[in-house]
């Protein structure tokens, strides 16, 4: 078992928040066609796509992995009338769930800014975590061979009235999230349409460990 960090952007936060979301997929970070035009590949024919990437592939997490998640943040102290620091006072705020109750925003040189800067996800501490999850699965596949049921897990909805596991509108709604959050100039190469070599992570949360701070 290991510890890792996983980043998750506000509006997923929410949907493990709110118990709708309990698996993601992260794109294989390597170069796969060269891994199923080698030669070993070609020798061994028999053997399909998904096991050979899983084979020489690693992914980024193993079942029974515990995964703290990163998220849109800031650590803001209250401050006296001299804008001096009022001991104690340290709070962690979320951008998923929190409203930041200043108005104002003090820097660490002493510079007050009109308003309160959040912190990406990527320097996110891992004290400042309040998300623990458990692996429980890891697979490979392509992109696009989700199901209406594996959006669903993933947290998409559709936008009917009365959304199901099993309406179709769930995939679209992912590819619409998909690709929001694929950088424009990776779309050709990591968008829906690309339809690229993912890892399926399944999870679950869980408590955070002991002795971790």
């Amino acid at each position: 078992m290991a510890i890792k960090p996983i980043l998750f952007n506000t509006e997923m936060v929410r949907a493990i928040l709110d118990g709708r979301k309990s698996c993601t997929r992260r794109i294989v970070k390597h170069d796969v066609e060269a891994i199923l035009n080698s030669p070993y590949h070609k020798e061994h024919p028999e053997v399909e796509d998904e096991q050979i990437i899983s084979k020489l592939c690693i992914p980024p997490y193993q079942p029974g992995d515990i995964l703290y998640v990163r998220e849109t943040w800031q650590y803001l102290y209250e401050l006296d009338g001299n804008e001096q620091i009022i001991e104690g006072t340290g709070k962690y705020y979320y951008a998923a769930t929190d409203t930041i109750p200043f108005d104002t925003y003090v820097d660490a040189s002493g510079v007050t800014h009109e308003r309160v800067p959040w912190h990406p996800s990527i320097h996110m501490p891992k004290e400042a975590a309040r998300i623990w999850l458990k692996v429980t699965n890891v697979r490979v596949e392509r992109l696009q061979e989700i199901t209406p049921q594996g959006a669903w897990k993933e947290g998409a909805r559709c936008s009917c009235l009365h959304p199901v596991p099993d309406c179709a509108g769930n995939k679209t709604a992912f590819v619409n999230i998909w690709n929001s959050t694929i950088k424009k100039s990776d779309i050709d190469r990591y968008g829906w349409d690309a339809n690229p070599w993912v890892w399926v992570i399944e999870f679950e949360q869980c408590e955070k460990p002991k002795g971790e701070n």
